[in-house]
């Protein structure tokens, strides 16, 4: 007899690694280890600011990918709503707690580790660019997002191109950034580990609240074979006879 594995392990396992490889990331750039001169190589031969890495990176501005997150946490309440489904505002809720923590993990970072910019960036913009707060915004908002349209999805093709489009989304922010010059490849890279960690957290939260909808007993069915009708018809029909009785007497 086979079993489903464990939710709960399955999402610990998928967050372990990034987590780990976040903390080995953020050590080797406050210690300063041979790691960074693997990165500042990648970043020069990577490195080729022009227009269209610019309008990629522009993607993980707040001001573009928040409302894109706000339009997804509005159709998921009023789909729930709808729907009647338990507790429908915990999807939401969740996902934008997710992404108002996002700063409140990044901010601090950036101050611990004061990481300085690439050559690019002029030396009076100072210090603070790990882990890249945009790639991290970006993660969020339309990981998120997917995470909440993606069960009012029916087709199967459907979800994959809505998965599709969001790891498009990230990866051109990621890419514009780097290309760009606004952070090394590392300050993407822990934010890609980092918003693993968190989506992971959220798409098992989300997984619990499904499961718990779908295990309420229904409610009372008003339908033609339903317990309520057939006693419905027993009494009009008891009534109905004891009126022919009542006449023929």
């Amino acid at each position: 007899m086979s079993t489903s594995p464990d939710p709960r392990l399955t999402h610990a396992l998928l967050g372990l690694f990034p987590a780990v490889l976040l903390a080995l990331i953020t050590w080797q750039v406050v210690v300063h280890g041979p790691l960074l001169g693997l990165d500042a190589r990648l970043s020069r031969t990577l490195v080729h600011p022009d227009r269209f890495s610019e309008l990629l990176s522009d993607l993980g501005n707040v001001q573009i990918a928040v409302p894109v997150l706000v339009v997804a946490l509005a159709h998921s309440a009023w789909r729930g709503r709808a729907t009647g489904t338990d507790r429908w505002w915990l999807p939401p809720a969740a996902a934008a707690v997710l992404m108002a923590l996002v700063p409140a993990i990044v901010v601090p970072l950036k101050d611990w580790t004061a990481r300085p910019g690439t050559p690019v960036m002029p030396p009076a913009v100072g210090y603070g660019y790990f882990p890249s707060g945009h790639t991290a915004t970006a993660a969020i908002a339309y990981g998120s997002a997917t995470l909440l349209l993606l069960p009012w999805l029916r087709s199967p093709a459907a979800r994959r191109v809505l998965v599709g489009v969001c790891a498009g989304l990230v990866l051109g922010v990621s890419y514009g950034l780097v290309r760009r010059g606004w952070h090394w490849p590392l300050d993407v890279m822990a934010s890609w580990c980092l918003c693993t960690v968190l989506l992971t957290t959220l798409s098992f939260v989300l997984s619990r609240s499904t499961r718990r909808s779908s295990s309420q007993p229904p409610g009372p069915s008003t339908g033609p074979g339903s317990p309520a009708t057939s006693s419905g018809s027993a009494e009009r029909a008891t009534s109905r006879s004891s009126s022919s009785s009542a006449g023929q007497v």
